[in-house]
């Protein structure tokens, strides 16, 4: 069965980002919920299915959700708090969707990583302790217990492969925080030099503090139909094109470009490969269609393995690539056009696939991109999503 043309979002809803918000995770995922069933025009009773992306190490578990909601579900998926889980969880609901199991299904994601920081690094942290080096590349044998760690042993090797260079890297911020700055929701609204970059203290060799993502609160919440009712509701429907899993395996490092040697990985550089490329075919669409890409970026050096990963450039050639504005609004390919974890809120990805709803609606305001019809979600992991006007 294919997706394409039969599943639309229909209903976006955000709380309120911040650190240290005095709402549970269960409150703030409720004022989302509230907000996306407004924009759907839907009532709660309409909700029969839930897709959640939260529950261990943080989160709440569907049951209590749908008790404390008020709701009456007949499907349910649900996966960790990770944001590699974007992608999969909003797959899941599509497929409930089109193959009958239910009718309307809300993705739900709601964090407070500020609340619960005594487990998102150092010792008492399951995650990081977790043998076989837990899902980051952390390996706790040798101490390694950061989720940067891993980010940062790529982009050690990337840049003595390659040539890469921080100041390089810089670009990826810089090119987030403006966007954020034309963002309400936003957090991070001062400006962003590559000076200020460059001065930044080390978090991991060689991530400076900018080139790691916020530890913030939020919720946001993506409500999904059929492309037949999605018709009848209260905002245009942004269907879904096309789509692709996780990849995993051998040659796979959650956050590294195959070939790049990282962990079992082979060192010969293989991007893009042929199966990556597949979402562009199951849109019908080439990548030269995507007006604007949106990325998984806890991490900076991510959106350079996720840029080569689907052939916008070449191995090695992102770090240049994405110099000279080509990133930002107004330029070649925006990225991350509400200022991404970067910049706006580290809500495990869904503030940009709710950005992505506000574009193809052309209800983004200082950040439209112009006439936007097709983007595309994809990460350095090799999952992609695309969404159609």
């Amino acid at each position: 069965m294919q997706l394409s043309g039969k599943v639309a979002i229909v209903g976006i809803g955000q709380s309120e980002f911040g650190r240290f918000l005095p709402a549970s995770q269960l409150g703030l995922g409720a004022k989302a919920l509230k907000e996306a069933l407004a924009d759907a025009n839907l009532q709660r009773k309409d909700i029969n299915g839930l897709a959640l992306h939260m529950g261990w190490p943080l989160g709440a578990d569907y049951d209590r959700m749908a008790e404390v909601y008020g709701l009456e579900v007949d499907y349910v998926h649900q996966g960790w708090t990770h944001g590699r889980f974007v992608t999969s969880t909003l797959q899941h609901a599509a497929m409930a969707v089109a193959c009958g199991m239910a009718d309307v299904v809300a993705c739900i994601t709601a964090v407070s990583f500020t609340r619960e920081a005594s487990i998102l690094g150092g010792p008492g942290d399951p995650e990081g302790m977790r043998e076989q080096g837990a899902t980051h590349g952390e390996n706790p044998v040798y101490g390694l217990t950061s989720p940067a760690v891993g980010a940062a042993l790529a982009m050690q090797r990337y840049m003595a492969r390659y040539g890469a260079t921080s100041a390089e890297l810089a670009a990826v911020p810089v090119a987030f925080r403006n966007h954020a700055r034309l963002n309400p929701a936003a957090l991070m609204k001062q400006p962003l030099t590559l000076e200020a970059h460059q001065a930044s203290r080390m978090i991991v060799d060689p991530l400076h503090l900018f080139d790691c993502s916020l530890v913030t609160d939020g919720a946001a919440v993506v409500i999904l139909a059929s492309a037949e009712r999605a018709r009848d509701m209260g905002k245009p429907p942004v269907y879904i094109a096309g789509a692709q899993g996780l990849r995993s395996g051998r040659s796979e490092f959650i956050f590294a470009p195959p070939g790049l040697g990282i962990n079992q990985q082979p060192t010969a550089s293989e991007t893009p490969r042929e199966r990556d490329l597949a979402v562009y075919r199951a849109a019908d669409i080439g990548r030269d269609a995507i007006q604007g890409f949106y990325t998984y970026d806890a991490f900076s050096p991510l959106v350079l393995f996720a840029l080569e990963r689907f052939g916008f450039c070449g191995p090695g050639e992102a770090a240049g690539w994405v110099q000279g504005g080509r990133i930002e609004l107004g330029g070649a390919l925006p990225v991350n056009t509400s200022g991404g974890l970067l910049s706006e809120a580290h809500v495990c990805g869904w503030n940009s696939i709710c950005e992505m709803v506000r574009q193809l609606r052309g209800e983004a305001g200082d950040r439209q991109i112009p006439d936007a019809e097709i983007l595309q979600w994809g990460t350095c992991w090799g999952d992609s999503v695309i969404l159609k006007r």
